[in-house]
């Protein structure tokens, strides 16, 4: 079974004709972990729910990382989340910012 990344503290590009199965989900997921809950329109359960952001970063951490687990089963059943970190920095604590590296296999039966 292989494993799959996004890392979310590194660009990508949208391809609108993804090769297969996997870069497609990899964009979905991209995608759930950028967008805010609520914030696009006819879609508002898609997202992540980022009221955390103000904690402690550990905290935060902690919190994103079951809301990431929670949303990527609902809105994307098709990967299997099996690892999620953080590549955090004072810096990043100091700003703000939280940029998820998640790791996941396709669910079976998926190609």
């Amino acid at each position: 079974m292989s494993t799959y990344t996004v890392d979310m503290t590194k660009p990508s590009r949208i391809n609108f004709s993804p090769a297969s199965v996997a870069e497609e989900v990899g964009q979905n997921l991209r995608t759930i972990l950028s967008t805010a809950l609520g914030s696009a329109p006819l879609a508002r359960g898609i997202g992540i729910d980022y009221s955390m952001v103000d904690e402690p970063y550990q905290i935060a951490e902690a919190r994103l990382t079951g809301e990431i687990y929670t949303a990527i089963a609902e809105q994307e059943p098709r990967a299997l989340v099996v690892g999620v970190s953080f590549n955090g920095t004072i810096t990043d604590a100091m700003t703000g910012r939280v940029a998820a590296i998640v790791t996941y296999t396709l669910a079976e039966g998926v190609e």
